[in-house]
């Protein structure tokens, strides 16, 4: 998803360029949730309108939009890489045997450059990179051996949170649903183009000093074994959007922690997928 000349558009990525593919459907949605319910059909007409389409843009000149902008639903599992639950097992905080799932609000998802907004009177904004999977079929009692057949791709987030809000309610919900702590992009990878999400290098940087760095191979549930968990519980949607945990490094885990300022760059990278890049700002100073 891309916004160019002050419209919505769909594209596919080659290189450093995007192909506007709704150019050639102009009475389509603009919107990839639409297309995700007939997804093998959908690829089919969106690799045929990129390889027919003669309107490429440079990357640079357009603004990327999250891949998905309003699911139904967007989840999070906590504690799910060994090494992020040895650090946070020297703060005190504990982890059950078994998955443990939280909400985040649609409405804290933002793009993959847009400004990170440290919330009005907190001082403990923190960064998790974590690989986000897109549902792309609905998804109700399915077994990990099928999981796969059920995602449409995978993209990068920013499951950003406020800890000094951590321990005020039951769940961790009201921590990381505040607006713009929800970055999704640059794009959705589709699930054909990485065929194993459990060996994957991930990252985050802020100011150009590296702060995670670990693999998707650290999972302590796999994404299978998530969706599984999931679809026993409820019905998932298209769209629906799963953070499936961080790696070590998180900043409250530091001594002493470290947050995040107004001014600071967090740049996250996923191996094959992408990197997105948000500035931090005070609430009040968001970019246009």
């Amino acid at each position: 998803m891309f916004r160019e000349g002050g419209k919505d558009r769909i594209g596919v990525v080659e290189a450093d360029t995007i192909v506007d593919v709704t150019a050639g459907l102009p009475s389509l949605s603009p919107d990839l949730f639409d297309w995700l319910p007939g997804l093998a059909t959908s690829w089919q007409v969106l690799a045929l309108l990129a390889r027919e389409s003669k309107t490429r843009l440079p990357l640079s000149s357009v603004r990327l939009l999250p891949p998905i902008r309003r699911p139904s639903t967007f989840l999070a599992i906590g504690g799910n890489y060994e090494s992020h639950l040895r650090e946070i097992a020297r703060l005190k905080i504990q982890v059950g045997e078994h998955q443990v799932w939280f909400n985040k609000q649609v409405s804290c998802i933002s793009g993959p450059f847009d400004d990170l907004v440290i919330p009005a009177g907190m001082s403990t904004l923190d960064y998790e990179v974590e690989l986000a999977v897109i549902i792309g079929r609905r998804c109700r009692n399915v077994p990990a051996r099928h999981a796969v057949d059920y995602i449409a791709g995978y993209t990068v987030c920013n499951d950003a949170s406020v800890r000094e809000r951590h321990g005020r309610s039951p769940t961790m919900t009201l921590a990381k649903s505040f607006d713009s702590l929800g970055p999704l992009g640059p794009w959705m990878t589709t699930v054909d183009e990485i065929p194993d999400p459990h060996a994957l290098r991930i990252r985050t940087w802020v100011n150009g000093d590296l702060r995670q760095d670990g693999s998707t191979a650290d999972m302590r549930f796999n994404i299978f074994e998530q969706i599984e968990e999931l679809s026993h519980a409820m019905t998932l949607e298209p769209g629906d959007v799963l953070a499936t945990g961080t790696p070590a490094g998180i900043g409250a885990a530091r001594q002493p922690p470290i947050f995040l300022a107004p001014g600071d760059v967090v740049r996250m990278q996923i191996e094959n997928i992408g990197e997105i890049e948000n500035r931090v700002v005070a609430a009040g100073s968001v970019r246009a």
